[in-house]
């Protein structure tokens, strides 16, 4: 099978096409469906398999601009497919059927493509992890390590539960960053929007007015007044500035491991998001450890696992540490002491886990409680920011109001 599995390797997979076909089955009776290939003649040949007779078959036009179900495949669709295939495994089907069956029932045509592929490398022999292997944009390492250490066990159905299990626990885990995240930065884009527009816009037209006035204004109404005459000359400018900003912190984001690494160390000193990342990071890695534990891993791939999945830099190193002194012969408690990172509770159940030979378990109730001080910590910022963001959103647009209503104020008291 090893050499089967380098001879398939070798070749260049071949890229599938969705065909509509129709046929008479074994009973005589017409047939249709909707089928991946990598050719026509492969077509014929899996519906023959199948005991269809082809009949007509033509190529299933793309859709245009997008449109239809080629949509791009998200880490969400990959734990809900994973939940799937757990479940169908758990249930008895067998694997190449499961592959098949959650693939012409998926909505989104690229996982239909995906899991095409995937079916029909099984049904030619290959393993199942070397056949995620081949597409490490959607499967990481450590999603095809445990899928291999099912394959080795003869327990898939009982790892592809722990991956599903991961898969849902780190999907909930990131929306509840995002939410912590979007929340005010929404708010205050639209802020910045709304002080832009009545500074460019409807300032200017009270301008006009101050002016037929001839007298004297007050000093915070000059003052918004000058605001609004640099927007009015310089927002193109400073449009353009923020534009090439982010498109710059993204470039270097993107292509620059130290930046992103001194980012990563930035964020963790916020004054109560970092707190949050550092809780969220110390879930994952206890999440991550635990799964990798109970699928019979090695604890230096378990940490190096880990490692990849904390999310942020700081944790990442402080992890290979733990990984590099952990294979020098040292307890992974006292490893995690010397990093001085993790809180004293998680080494603490950590320790107490090793001592008595239940690792895995005790990093999973670490997971579930910090998972939890994450959610709690979300509704809490989300309770604490709305006041906060009215407050200033208050200030920003009723100081705007002032300052134009403040001549306005002085001429009635006058007259």
């Amino acid at each position: 099978m090893a050499v089967s599995a380098t001879k398939t390797k070798a070749i260049a997979p071949k890229e599938l096409e969705v065909f509509l076909w129709q046929g008479v089955n074994r009973k005589g009776k017409k047939v249709s469906g909707e089928l991946s290939a990598a050719s026509l003649m492969e077509l014929k040949a899996q519906l023959r398999k199948q005991g269809v007779t082809p009949g007509k078959v033509k190529k299933k036009p793309k859709p245009l601009f997008g449109l239809g179900g080629d949509k791009a495949i998200t880490a969400a669709d990959i734990a809900e497919i994973t939940r799937q295939i757990a479940t169908m495994l758990n249930a008895g089907v067998p694997l190449v059927q499961t592959i098949e069956m959650i693939g012409k029932g998926h909505n989104n045509g690229n996982m239909q493509k995906l899991l095409a592929d995937v079916g029909n490398k099984l049904q030619s022999g290959i393993p199942l992890s070397e056949c995620l292997r081949e597409h490490p944009r959607f499967f990481d390492g450590l999603y095809c390590d445990l899928v291999h250490s099912g394959e080795q066990s003869g327990a898939l159905e009982t790892i592809y539960d722990r991956i599903a299990t991961y898969k849902e626990k780190a999907e909930a885990l990131k929306a509840k960053i995002k939410k912590a995240m979007t929340y005010p930065i929404a708010v205050l884009v639209v802020a910045a929007v709304v002080t832009s527009i009545l500074l460019i816009f409807v300032v200017p037209v009270f301008k006009e007015i101050f002016d037929s006035f001839g007298a004297e204004l007050p000093a915070f109404t000059l003052f918004v007044l000058a605001i609004s005459d640099i927007m009015q000359s310089y927002w193109h400018i400073a449009l353009g500035i923020i534009f090439a900003a982010g498109y710059l912190f993204k470039r270097v984001h993107r292509k620059s491991q130290q930046f992103r690494d001194n980012v990563d160390k930035q964020i963790l000193k916020l004054p109560v998001i970092g707190e949050l990342l550092k809780k969220a990071a110390v879930a994952r890695y206890a999440r991550t450890l635990s799964t990798t534990f109970a699928a019979g891993v090695p604890l230096p791939d378990a940490l190096e696992s880990a490692a990849g999945a904390s999310g942020n830099a700081v944790f990442r190193d402080a992890i290979l540490e733990i990984r590099a002194e952990v294979t020098s012969g040292m307890q992974m408690n006292l490893a995690m002491r010397n990093c001085n990172i993790f809180p004293d509770m998680v080494i603490q159940m950590v320790a107490i886990g090793e001592e008595s030979g239940a690792v895995d378990d005790m990093l999973a109730k670490v997971a579930t409680v910090y998972e939890q001080q994450v959610d709690d910590a979300v509704d809490n910022l989300t309770a604490l920011l709305e006041p906060m963001i009215m407050a200033v959103l208050g200030v920003v647009i009723g100081g705007l109001i002032v300052a134009m209503y403040l001549p306005i104020f002085q001429i009635g008291m006058v007259v």
